[in-house]
């Protein structure tokens, strides 16, 4: 199919609001797996990432009637997960600890390398996941948003609420973070 004849994510959405079940069901397959991964890294549990995609969702079925196109469908959704996750930690007012068995989750994945090969990439890994934990979170959420959804620094910046030279300056020193905390 013609990526070109496929209808934005804005007028899938201004479709829905208008009664179209199946511009949601297109926008719910094309957003889902990213806004889910997204959720669980940040959540470090599945039950909770489970939750909160639920509710991100929900929000998104109550605003239909009243969205407006005034920032990109993708912008918006996230805007709502960070709303949700802020509101979380506030609530919660503690940073998850990584889960007490994520050693063992890793062990498990098996693939045909050689032992040695695993156990090499095993402890890059681990020490890329233990060095993106000890980010501050506002630093942890950019990074993820720029490489793992792939957004612009303008989008990052609607998402988080802050302005696109506070989103350069927390993935610079992130990213800064990570190569020393790598390099030791």
């Amino acid at each position: 199919m013609d990526a070109l004849a496929l209808p934005t994510d804005e007028a899938l959405m201004l479709a829905w609001a208008g009664g179209d079940l199946r511009a949601f069901e297109a926008l719910y397959g094309r957003h889902r797996s990213r806004l889910y991964s997204f959720l669980l890294r940040q959540l470090r549990d599945g039950a909770l990432a489970d939750e909160m995609f639920q509710d991100v969702w929900q929000r998104v079925i109550a605003a239909r009637a009243g969205w407006q196109p005034e920032a990109a469908f993708t912008t918006w959704l996230f805007r709502i997960a960070h709303n949700r996750l802020n509101d979380h930690w506030r609530a919660a007012r503690h940073r998850p600890s990584a889960p007490i068995d994520a050693d063992e989750r890793v062990a498990a994945i098996t693939d045909a390398r050689t032992p040695e090969s695993q156990l090499s990439e095993f402890e890059q890994r681990r020490q890329l996941q233990l060095a993106m934990e000890q980010l501050p979170p506002e630093q942890r959420e950019v990074l993820q948003l720029r490489l793992e959804q792939e957004l612009s620094l303008e989008e990052i910046a609607e998402i988080t609420g802050v302005g696109r030279e506070t989103v350069k300056s927390r993935l610079r020193y992130a990213m800064d973070k990570l190569r020393v905390g790598l390099t030791v």
